[in-house]
């Protein structure tokens, strides 16, 4: 049995929602949480893992590390809030979505959102990466005998969310609300039974043997250089924070107040669990190093330590960890097709990308966001800290125009309390302003001159495609006073062999009553073109017929030099070239011989033709 590609579809994808529901696939704040958060909230369980990596793998400071872990948590937490009060404003300001491109494009300008789209963009597809990376490793973490396979776990996980999210933004948001809210659970649960066990029962820290005992003998220094490595490093805790104000339209109504709200539980877990875990960290002292060698993650040193070995809890937490960062991505399906689709409008990117699909989402859009996701985990090889120096670039840059197009707009409408508002947004754009240039500054040689390369070349290809809609609409746009010129017009049918389907192609050219009316064929030798003529004249056919002999069997190539010359008698002319098929079932039509295809495709760019296909389908 054969299935369809139509019934291949139905069966991953679903049946196709009407656009008449589309209000109806809104999401509620407990669902839009695990949306929409489930990116910035996963980053607790890397983030500071990244901070002590830069310190003991890359600094070598040994035991200063520790102490450094609570200050940098504070100063991330406080730029947390500032950007969470921003994106507060924005939520209300602007309810249609869009975040830091819309608002850039209307308070900034054209270029200076053609960054903010290319640097979120970015973002998104990094988000996939490092989130599901990141799931890898737990899992990891967890049975290190997978590791050989870490690039495969990643591209299978990829590949099932890309499904999933075919399938409709309400059932993906079902689907991820258990495990976001399973990891939280277990999060808190680890950090209040940690800080128990430390400040109550005296818990000792972790005994580290091998490399990581090697890693907390070093007696390097704490440089300005490396603890601004190290917060840019923590600072990718803020990365999906932006993405609640993306995705305000597929709140349910209202709108703007649902985002908000979800917005502040957003950074009160993502806050608290932040500065929690790294409270603990510095108790506990776990290791990491940024070439692999220690296989276990900073948060599975913790759970094991904490809970006494390798129990149920303990991989409880690997599992929870393992869920939330692989269904993190969501955050960037959610946005990432939306946001290339109001660029899309805006003609910056392809038009195609602005289409819904059957499912009431931007199909197009998820798997892009797909295949460019598996590209990247396969140039780095799926590790979460190699990918890490590329993320937060993109990030600080949309939050950096985002907060400054806000200041445009409160001066612009000067709404109650505008002046507080623009300090707020004021002190915002700065402040992400200066991390942005430390990501870039400090992170350069270890990645981040990807995105600052990529971005520039991002804003080229906009403005390539928003010149060629330029172009398109000024060619196709209709003067004052302008009437379509009347033509002559040849038809011309292409003849294999005589059989029904021909006999049938030239009735309907007949049917068009063009001013001339042609037949060709292209033989290869004299015997087909004997045999040819008399059976054209056998079946009673009175449309010239041209027979051209091709000793190399070049079809198509001499069609097209016959249409030059037949056109250049009259330029003005417009040509119709008929072409009989055979149509099979689609497990049969590549018996049949594909030269009708290679016709088309080369008559498709030729000026004033037109290529009519005449079906003769065969059941």
């Amino acid at each position: 049995m054969v299935i369809s590609p139509s019934a291949l579809k139905r069966f991953f994808v679903g049946k196709p929602i009407a656009s008449s529901e589309d209000r109806h696939q809104r999401l509620s704040k407990k669902v839009a949480l695990p949306v929409f958060a489930s990116d910035a909230i996963s980053s607790t369980a890397y983030a500071t893992e990244e901070i002590l990596i830069v310190f003991l793998s890359l600094a070598a400071v040994g035991m200063s590390a520790y102490s450094m872990l609570v200050p940098i948590s504070l100063i991330v937490v406080a730029l947390l809030t500032i950007v969470v009060i921003s994106y507060r404003q924005t939520i209300y300001a602007y309810p249609s979505g869009g975040g830091a491109y819309i608002v850039s494009k209307e308070n900034l300008g054209a270029y200076p959102s053609m960054v903010a789209g290319a640097s979120l963009l970015i973002d998104y597809i990094l988000t996939v990466c490092v989130s599901v990376a990141g799931g890898v490793a737990a899992i990891i973490s967890a049975f290190n005998g997978l590791s050989p396979y870490r690039v495969q776990m990643c591209i299978g996980f990829v590949l099932l969310m890309m499904v999933a999210n075919l399938r409709g933004l309400k059932e993906s948001g079902a689907l991820f609300a258990p495990p976001t809210y399973f990891y939280v659970l277990s999060l808190i649960t680890l950090i209040v039974v940690g800080l128990y066990r430390v400040f109550v029962q005296n818990m000792p820290p972790i005994e580290h043997t091998g490399e990581a005992k090697h890693l907390l003998e070093m007696q390097g220094s704490v440089t300005v250089f490396y603890f601004l490595k190290a917060f840019s490093s923590g600072a990718v805790a803020l990365t999906g924070v932006e993405a609640v104000s993306n995705g305000v339209p597929a709140f349910k109504k209202p709108e703007s107040r649902n985002a908000s709200t979800t917005l502040i539980w957003m950074a009160v877990i993502l806050g608290s669990c932040f500065f929690g875990l790294s409270v603990l960290a510095q108790h506990l002292q776990p290791v990491k190093d940024h070439e692999g060698m220690i296989p276990n993650t900073v948060l599975a040193q913790l759970a094991e330590q904490v809970y006494g070995g390798r129990n149920i809890f303990f991989f409880s937490t690997q599992f929870a960890t393992f869920a939330i960062l692989i269904l993190a991505a969501n955050t960037a399906y959610a946005d990432f097709p939306r946001l290339c689709s109001i660029i899309a409008i805006d003609n910056y990117l392809p038009r195609q990308l602005k289409n819904r699909g059957d499912r009431l989402v931007f199909s197009n859009g998820v798997i892009f966001l797909s295949v460019a996701s598996i590209g990247l985990i396969i140039a780095f090889g799926g590790m979460v800290n190699a990918l890490i120096p590329l993320y937060a670039v993109g990030v600080f840059t949309g939050f950096t125009l985002s907060q400054a197009g806000m200041c445009v707009h409160h001066y612009k409408h000067r709404e109650d309390k505008w002046r507080l508002h623009i300090g707020v947004n004021a002190i915002g754009s700065v402040t992400t302003f200066f991390v942005a240039g430390i990501v870039v500054t400090v992170k350069f040689t270890d990645g981040a001159w990807i995105p600052a390369v990529i971005i520039p070349t991002m804003m080229l290809i906009f403005l390539a495609v928003n010149r060629h809609y330029a172009r398109v609409r000024s060619f196709l746009r209709i003067e004052e006073g302008y009437v379509a010129p009347r033509r002559t017009h040849t038809v011309l049918v292409l003849v294999g062999s005589v059989n029904k389907g021909v006999l049938q192609a030239v009735k309907y050219a007949e049917s068009l009553r063009p001013d001339k009316l042609l037949a060709l064929s292209v033989v290869g030798s004299p015997e087909e073109k004997i045999k040819l003529a008399d059976d054209w004249e056998k079946y009673g056919m009175t449309v010239e017929l041209e027979t051209i002999t091709d000793d190399f069997r070049n079809l198509t190539d001499t069609i097209l030099t016959h249409i030059n010359r037949i056109d250049n008698e009259d330029s003005d002319d417009i040509i119709t070239v008929v072409i009989p098929e055979f149509v099979t079932a689609i497990r049969s039509q590549w018996l049949h011989n594909q030269s009708a295809l290679a016709i088309k495709a080369r008559l498709l760019y030729r000026k004033n033709t037109v290529v009519t296909s005449v079906p003769i389908v065969i059941e």
